[in-house]
């Protein structure tokens, strides 16, 4: 199955990922990102400094006003790609 990297404070994004059997890594720093397919943000923090610096190879979706629900159907269609 997949590998999954969410940020801390998604709980719940978290929570249903797993429950649909993903791999789930919390990202608490940059290395976490690290062989993850797709990684899922909350965008609150999206480029502070405007940096670009890629560390991820798979997906990035940033879960600002998307339920979990939404989030796990982003991640399928992200992974189906």
């Amino acid at each position: 199955m997949a590998r999954i990297g969410v940020e801390e404070s998604l709980t719940n994004v978290s929570d249903a990922l797993k429950a649909k059997g993903y791999d789930v890594v919390a990202l608490r720093q940059e290395n976490d990102a690290n062989a993850c397919d797709c990684c899922v943000i909350s965008g609150q923090d999206q480029n502070v400094m405007g940096m670009q610096n890629a560390v991820v190879q798979g997906s990035v979706i940033n879960a600002d006003g998307m339920s979990a629900d939404d989030v796990c159907q982003a991640v399928e269609s992200k992974l189906q790609q």
